[in-house]
């Protein structure tokens, strides 16, 4: 061979080296794109973690001059709310919404009813993050996945742990328990931080709240809170702030849950904490030690069949597969 040959040979030989290292960082890389840990960490613009949100900077959005202060949670909470699930005339009457919904018909969306329970303090017993948060859904779960929502649910967040509850009427085949994420804190009291000011969303409702929102990849996100500060109904001497209103979002529109926007509606606000007892201890009650991967999302676990699983994957957006918002939180 001669040494024009050989060179070749040899450039030849580290060419394919270099192709197969490349494909094999390739295959590490997707491999631990695709672990159980990473499919269950889902984007929420740094409400719930941290995810695509480094430097924080980045999904925080500082108020323009004119723009309302930024309300605060209480450092606990309690309140039940109304849920309306609209499937009808949205896009002609978008939420914010009030209790029942202005310019719709009880015809144009489905009403079911939950609690929510919040305590900033609590700090897990595996001192994994701290704050502890329980949305309790009855009769209807959250419609968010693509599959019937007609049982009870529960969402606890212990820390950076959340774990997905069902009761005696979930879908045949579903786990009592499941860990939904092992990132998904609790929001923080300052959460409102990570939502863009919507100053046409804020004049909604007579101009008595202030709304803020995003829609990364399109899914709207927003919570809206009363203009004016008030105190407790149960405690009308407590300092006055300003109640939360709503939180409304985009659920899966497909048919079921066929819910292409939803909205929870506080009813009952108040600085109450609430009894672990009745809370936070279903988890310790109702699930092993290491509970199984949820599969409520199509692209949670990708490898497996379980009894109970939503639909097959789709190319639109879902909560699990959002992207950071390119601008403005749009």
């Amino acid at each position: 061979m001669s040494a024009f040959g050989g060179l070749i040979a040899a450039h030849g030989r580290c060419a394919v080296l270099v192709i197969i290292a490349a494909s094999a960082s390739l295959v590490i890389g997707a491999a631990r794109a695709q672990t159980p840990d990473s499919l269950h960490t889902y984007y929420t613009g740094g409400v719930h973690n941290d995810k695509d949100c480094l430097p924080p900077s980045k999904c925080v959005y500082p108020r323009k001059p004119g723009e309302p202060s930024n309300p605060l949670y209480p450092k606990w909470w309690t309140s039940a709310w109304t849920m309306y699930r609209v499937f009808k005339d949205y896009d002609k009457f978008p939420p914010p919404y009030a209790n029942p919904p202005q310019g719709l018909t009880p015809d144009d969306y489905q009403v079911s009813y939950g609690a929510t329970y919040y305590d900033s303090t609590y700090v897990p017993v595996d001192r994994d993050g701290t704050g502890a948060m329980m949305e309790h859904y009855d009769k209807y779960c959250l419609p968010i996945f693509p599959m019937a929502n007609n049982y009870s649910c529960s969402f606890i967040s212990l820390g950076n742990k959340a774990y997905f509850i069902t009761y005696a009427d979930r879908p045949k085949g579903m786990p009592a328990c499941c860990q939904f994420s092992l990132h998904n804190h609790p929001p923080r009291t300052d959460f409102i931080k990570h939502l863009p000011y919507n100053a046409g969303e804020s004049t909604h409702l007579g101009g008595t709240i202030q709304a803020y929102s995003m829609r990364p990849s399109g899914i709207l996100f927003g919570y809206a809170f009363y203009k004016a500060p008030t105190s407790d109904g149960n405690d009308p001497k407590a300092t006055p702030y300003r109640h939360p209103q709503s939180f409304y979002f985009a659920g899966d529109p497909d048919d079921p849950p066929n819910a292409p926007i939803v909205s929870q509606n506080y009813t009952s606000f108040r600085m109450e904490k609430p009894d672990p007892a009745k809370t936070w201890d279903e988890v310790a009650k109702m699930c092993p030690a290491k509970p199984g991967w949820c599969c409520l999302f199509s692209s949670d676990c990708p490898a497996a069949q379980p009894a109970v699983q939503a639909s097959p994957v789709r190319i639109t957006p879902t909560w699990a597969t959002i992207q950071p918002p390119t601008e403005n939180g749009r």
